[in-house]
C-alpha cells in the first residue's frame, strides 16, 4: 500500500505542475484582456491561493498601464493579503503597497505591524523585502519605526537584509530629517561592513545622504578600495563616483621636475658644458636655459591615492560600458599619463557595442582626445567611416580624425587626407557629409603641428573643388580657403589670382564673395602688379546681374581700391579761402531784378583747366560703383554705400577710412566642435547634450570639486582602519558555534597584574598562549653569564656616580672658600 500512496501523491504534484506550468504559459494571453471589477475583487476575496496569486497579477499589471486612480478602488482587498503564508503573494502585495501607499496612507498604517513581523522571519529575503517596503511608504507618521527597521536591519546576520538597510537610510531620512544623527551611526557601521555586497549600497546611500561627510569615510578609505574589484556593477559607480570627489578634497596636487627623456638634447648639453670655459658665464646662462627647457613636471601620488588607482585596473575589462568610462574619468582627474595610456584601449572597445553606445562612447572619446590625441593615434583604424554609419557617428569619428591628425606619422596623415578626399567630392553622398568633410580638411591644414608640405597638399585639395558644379561645396572650399590663406598671406599671392580666375566660373554668390574679399585684402600688396583693380573693372560690369553677397563685397573692393589709390597719390593741398565781404557774400548772387544768379557762369574762363583734366580710372570706377548702388534695391547696399561714400569725401584725410577699411584681420581658427563640451566632466550626460542642456548642463549637473592646497589637508592617519563592531559579519566561511566561543575567549583581558609567577616574558605562568620550551644546559650558563655582566656593569655606574659626587663636593667647597675670601 505505501508504493501506491506514493506514486499516487507523485501523480497529483506532477498534475499540479502541469496546471500551473500551463497556467504561466498562458498568462501573457489572459491578461492582454482585463477582466471587470467586479470579477478581479472576487479573485482576491478568494481563499485560494492560485486564486488570489492571478488577481494580484491583474491588479499590479494595470497599475504599471494606468493611474493609480484606476486601481485604487482594490486597495483594501489587497491590504487583506498582507498576511498570506505565501511568498509570491506578498511580494506583489508589498509592490502594490509601495504604488499605492500615499494615496490611502490610513488604510496603509494598519499593515505596518504585519510588516513588522516579517522583520522577524526566518526568511531573510522576506525580512528585506519587509524593512524595503517600510521604508518606501512615504507616511511621515511611521519614520520612527522605519529607523529602528534599520538598526535591526543593519546588526542582522544576513547582507541581503543589510543592504536593505543601507538603502533605507535616505528614505528614513527624507521622511524625517530629525533621524539624521541615528542614521550616521547606522550608515557608519554599513560601510565598515565586511561583505563588498552591503559596502556598495552603504557607499550609495552615503551620496544621497550626506555626501559632504567625509569624515566618515577616512577609516573605510582603504577597506572599499580593496573591495572595489568584488562589488556588483552599481557598487563600483557609486564607489568611484565617491572615491573621485575624495581625492580631490583629501590628496593635494603635487608635482615635481625631472628630465626629459630625449637623447640628442642630453647629448648637445654634454658637449656644450665640456667645451665652456671656466670663466665663461654665457655659456653657462645658456646650459641652464637648455636644462630648464629639458625639465617637465610630474605629477607625484600620494600612496593612497596610487592604492586607489591600483584597484581600477581590473574594472577595464568589465562588461559595462559605465563602469569602464568611469575608470577612465579616474584615471584622467586624478592619475597621470601612465595609468591613462592603460586606459585608452578599453575605452577604444566600446566602439563594438551598440549604436546608442557606440554614440556616447565617441563623446568621452573625443574629451579625452582634446587633452591626449597623442594616445589615440594607434586606433585610427577604429575613426574610419563606415558606409553603415549613422550621421552623428561619422560626425564625431572626422572630428577624431583631425585631433589626431598632426600627432601621426606622415603615412598615417597621407591615409586620413585620402579619406577625406574622398568623401568631400560631391555625388551620391549625403551633402552634409561632404560639407563635414571639407572643413576636416581645413581643421588638418590649420593645426600649428602640421608640416609646410602637408598644409600644401591640404590647399590643393581645396582648390580642386572650385570648379565643382554642386554650389555649397565650392562655398565651402573657399571658405577654408580663405581661412588658410588668412594664416600666411605672403606666399599665396598666386593662388589669390587663381581663385580670381575662378571669377567667370564661379556662380554660387557666396563663393563669388569669398573671392572678392580676399582679392580686396591682397589690394595693398605690391601696387605696381596688383589685380584688384582689373577685377573691380571687370565685375563693375555686371554689377546688375550679381546677388547681394557679391554686390557688398564689390563696394567694399572699390572703396579699399581707392583707399589705396588716395595713400599712394594724396591730393595737393588746397588753397586757404580769402576773407569776403558779407554785402559781396550775401547780396553779390542776386540780380537787381531779384533773380538767381550762378557764379560758375559769370567766369567760365576760370574753371575750363579743371573740366578739362581726365579723372584717374580708379575714382572713376569708385564712383560709378557708388552710382550704381544709389539706385539698387537692398537697403543693406545703399546704406554700406552712404558709409563710404562718407569717409572718403575729402580725398586729403583718410585716416579714418584707412583704419576701418584696411585693419589687419585676426587670423581665423576653426576649432573642434567639441570644444564647447571641453568643460563637462567626462561621463556626465551634459557631455553629451551639450549646450542644450543649459549654461551650466543638465540640471542636477555637479562639477569636480578643486584640489585641496597642500598643507589643509586631513591628516594620513585618519585612513587607518577601524575594527567593525558588527558581530553578524558575514566571512568567507560559516563559523561554527565552538569557534564563537574560542573567539570569545581569547577576547577577554589578560591579567597583567603583579604576580608571584610571573614570567620575564610577561606573561603569568597559568597562560597558554605559547608552548614553552626546556632550557638546556648552555642556556643556562648563558643566562648566568648575562646575569654576571649584567652586575659588573651596575658596580661600575655605582662607582662613577661616587666619584662624580666626590668631584662636586670638591668643587663646591672651593667656591664656598672663595665667597669667603
Amino acid at each position: 500500500m505505501e508504493p501506491l500512496s506514493r506514486i499516487s501523491s507523485m501523480l497529483e504534484t506532477a498534475r499540479d505542475l502541469t496546471i500551473e506550468a500551463a497556467r504561466d504559459a498562458s498568462y501573457a494571453r489572459k491578461t492582454s484582456r482585463p477582466l471587470p471589477s467586479a470579477q478581479l475583487k472576487k479573485l482576491l476575496d478568494s481563499r485560494s491561493e492560485r486564486e488570489v496569486l492571478e488577481g494580484l497579477r491583474r491588479v499590479v499589471t494595470m497599475s504599471y498601464r494606468q493611474p493609480p486612480s484606476q486601481t485604487l478602488p482594490f486597495f483594501t482587498h489587497v491590504i487583506k493579503n498582507i498576511a498570506s503564508p505565501s511568498l509570491p503573494v506578498k511580494k506583489l502585495v508589498y509592490i502594490y503597497l509601495l504604488q499605492h501607499a500615499e494615496h490611502e496612507p490610513d488604510t496603509a498604517l494598519l499593515s505596518i505591524n504585519t510588516i513588522q513581523k516579517s522583520l522577524t522571519d526566518q526568511n531573510p529575503q522576506l525580512r528585506a523585502l519587509a524593512l524595503r517596503v517600510m521604508s518606501g511608504i512615504r507616511v511621515p507618521v511611521i519614520s520612527q519605526i522605519v529607523s529602528l527597521g534599520i538598526k535591526r536591519g543593519a546588526g542582522d546576520m544576513s547582507p541581503y537584509v543589510r543592504r536593505a538597510a543601507a538603502l533605507a537610510i535616505p528614505k528614513c531620512y527624507a521622511l524625517d530629517p530629525s533621524t539624521e544623527p541615528q542614521l550616521l551611526e547606522y550608515l557608519s557601521t554599513l560601510l565598515g561592513d565586511r561583505q563588498y555586497f552591503v559596502t556598495g549600497a552603504a557607499v550609495a546611500a552615503f551620496l544621497d545622504f550626506c555626501p559632504n561627510r567625509m569624515d566618515l569615510i577616512h577609516p573605510h578609505y582603504r577597506s572599499l578600495t580593496r573591495k572595489l574589484v568584488d562589488m556588483d556593477e552599481w557598487g563600483q559607480l557609486a564607489t568611484l563616483r565617491l572615491m573621485m570627489v575624495y581625492a580631490r578634497k583629501c590628496f593635494p596636487r603635487r608635482t615635481r621636475k625631472i628630465k626629459k627623456q630625449v637623447t640628442t638634447t642630453t647629448t648637445n648639453s654634454k658637449s656644450t658644458r665640456s667645451t665652456k670655459g671656466f670663466y665663461d658665464t654665457e655659456s653657462e646662462s645658456e646650459s641652464e636655459q637648455e636644462q630648464e627647457q629639458e625639465m617637465e613636471e610630474v605629477m607625484v601620488l600620494d600612496p593612497d591615492l596610487e592604492l586607489l588607482l591600483n584597484a581600477c585596473k581590473p574594472l577595464l575589462q568589465s562588461r559595462n560600458s559605465a563602469v569602464v568610462i568611469a575608470v577612465v574619468r579616474t584615471y584622467l582627474y586624478l592619475g597621470n599619463r601612465s595609468y591613462l595610456v592603460t586606459a585608452i584601449g578599453p575605452l577604444i572597445a566600446l566602439l563594438r557595442s551598440a549604436s546608442d553606445l557606440q554614440h556616447i562612447a565617441l563623446y568621452n572619446i573625443v574629451q579625452v582626445c582634446l587633452s591626449y590625441p597623442e594616445l589615440f593615434a594607434p586606433y585610427y583604424s577604429h575613426f574610419l567611416v563606415r558606409s553603415t554609419d549613422a550621421p552623428h557617428i561619422w560626425q564625431l569619428k572626422l572630428e577624431l580624425q583631425t585631433l589626431i591628425f598632426p600627432h601621426a606619422q606622415p603615412r598615417l596623415q597621407s591615409l586620413i587626407l585620402a579619406e577625406l578626399s574622398h568623401f568631400s567630392h560631391s555625388g551620391s553622398l549625403d551633402p552634409a557629409l561632404v560639407r563635414e568633410a571639407v572643413r576636416a580638411i581645413g581643421r588638418c591644414a590649420q593645426s600649428s603641428a602640421t608640416s609646410p608640405k602637408t598644409s600644401a597638399r591640404c590647399l590643393r585639395l581645396l582648390l580642386a573643388h572650385i570648379g565643382s558644379a554642386d554650389a555649397h561645396l565650392v562655398a565651402e572650399s573657399l571658405e577654408v580657403i580663405r581661412h588658410l590663406i588668412q594664416r600666411d598671406p605672403d606666399n599665396h599671392r598666386t593662388t589669390v589670382v587663381r581663385l580670381a580666375k575662378h571669377l567667370d566660373v564661379a556662380t554660387s554668390p557666396q563663393a563669388r564673395a569669398s573671392i572678392i574679399w580676399l582679392v580686396g585684402e591682397f589690394a595693398g600688396l605690391d601696387p605696381e602688379n596688383n589685380i584688384a583693380a582689373d577685377v573691380l573693372r571687370i565685375l563693375a560690369k555686371g554689377f546688375a546681374d550679381e546677388a547681394e553677397p557679391a554686390k557688398l563685397q564689390i563696394v567694399l573692393l572699390a572703396a579699399k581700391v581707392y583707399v589705396h589709390y588716395l595713400s599712394a597719390n594724396p591730393p595737393p593741398e588746397p588753397p586757404k579761402p580769402t576773407e569776403e565781404k558779407p554785402s559781396d557774400s550775401l547780396l553779390g548772387e542776386y540780380q537787381d531784378e531779384g533773380g538767381f544768379r550762378d557764379p560758375h557762369l559769370e567766369h567760365p574762363q576760370e574753371l575750363e583747366p579743371e573740366q578739362k583734366q581726365p579723372l584717374h580710372p580708379v575714382q572713376a570706377l569708385y564712383e560709378y560703383v557708388l552710382l550704381l548702388t544709389r539706385y539698387d534695391t537692398s537697403y543693406d547696399l545703399r546704406d554700406r554705400a552712404r558709409v563710404y561714400k562718407a569717409l572718403l569725401a575729402t580725398p586729403s584725410s583718410t585716416q579714418l577710412a584707412s583704419l576701418l577699411l584696411l585693419a589687419p584681420k585676426p587670423v581665423p581658427h576653426a576649432p573642434s566642435p567639441s570644444e564647447t563640451r571641453k568643460d563637462y566632466v567626462l561621463g556626465s550626460a551634459s557631455l553629451v547634450i551639450g549646450d542644450e542642456g543649459g549654461v551650466g548642463g543638465l540640471k542636477g549637473y555637479e562639477d569636480l570639486p578643486p584640489w585641496v592646497k597642500e598643507g589643509q589637508e586631513p591628516d594620513p592617519q585618519l585612513r587607518e582602519e577601524a575594527v567593525s563592531t558588527n558581530q553578524y559579519e558575514a566571512a568567507a566561511k560559516p563559523i561554527s558555534a565552538a569557534q564563537q566561543l574560542d573567539v570569545a575567549s581569547s577576547s577577554r583581558p589578560v591579567d597583567l597584574g603583579p604576580s608571584p609567577t610571573r614570567s620575564p616574558n610577561g606573561l603569568g605562568s597559568g597562560s597558554s598562549s605559547a608552548p614553552k620550551k626546556e632550557k638546556t644546559l648552555d642556556d643556562w650558563l648563558e643566562e648566568s653569564g648575562e646575569e654576571e655582566s649584567e652586575e659588573e656593569s651596575e658596580e661600575e655606574t655605582d662607582e662613577d656616580s661616587e666619584e662624580e659626587s666626590e668631584y662636586e663636593t670638591d668643587s663646591e667647597e672651593d667656591e664656598r672658600a672663595g665667597l669667603v675670601k
